[in-house]
């Protein structure tokens, strides 16, 4: 399944940090130590917005697991969402330092936000997901305010099967996450609060 392999280091900054590398390399040989600050800076700079470490997703059934590490700045209900009817929504402002890949918040498969008879339309301008647990619980993950006009980038399909807290997606300097799920939900944080991607419970889903 894809988006099992888990670096710690995402994939697309892989050549960022060999070639940085590579020219502190070369800076210390012929040039020494002081020439070579701010290209070891920029090394950690790269390592800090690509890494992508491993997360201890917990057992807690039902739950909700939160897509990105950030803070919570919203939980509200709302009736305009993508959702069929009031929803719950809840907006986490992404740490630019956090991981560099968002995680499933569900167990599911992966519908079409753009094509499928979700109550709501959405434009192409929306970046998300749409996933569909075997209880047919519908959470739809969006992104938006991108840096330097990078989106998100997912790298599952639609119709495949998704695994709670897998990586499913390149946040890419995004600014903010909003995940909507369904108003018999409980949300289980709050304003303020932050929170990590793979590791945090956002919510717990209405089933028995």
């Amino acid at each position: 399944m894809k988006g099992q392999r888990n670096l710690f280091v995402a994939s697309e900054g892989i050549l960022f940090l060999c070639v940085t590398g590579a020219l502190i390399g070369v800076i210390l040989k012929f040039h020494g130590m002081l020439y070579a600050v701010l290209p070891v800076a920029l090394f950690i700079y790269l390592y800090l917005i690509f890494r992508d470490p491993r997360r201890q997703v917990p057992a807690v059934p039902l739950g909700v697991i939160c897509p990105v590490d950030g803070i919570v700045v919203d939980v509200v209900l709302t009736n305009k969402g993508v959702l069929d009817g009031e929803s719950h929504k809840i907006v986490i402002c992404v740490n630019s330092l956090g991981t560099y890949t968002a995680r499933c918040p569900i167990e599911g498969k992966i519908m079409d936000l753009y094509g499928e008879s979700l109550e709501k339309t959405v434009t192409n301008n929306t970046h998300g997901l749409w996933v569909r647990s075997d209880e047919n619980d519908d959470i739809v993950l969006q992104f938006y305010g991108n840096r330097f006009g990078l989106p998100p980038l997912a790298f599952l399909r639609y119709g495949e099967r998704v695994g709670q807290g897998q990586r499913c997606a390149y946040l890419r300097l995004t600014r903010y996450a909003e995940v909507q799920l369904a108003i018999t939900s409980r949300v289980l944080v709050k304003v303020g609060q932050r929170v990590k991607a793979g590791a945090d419970v956002l919510a717990k889903l209405p089933h028995p």
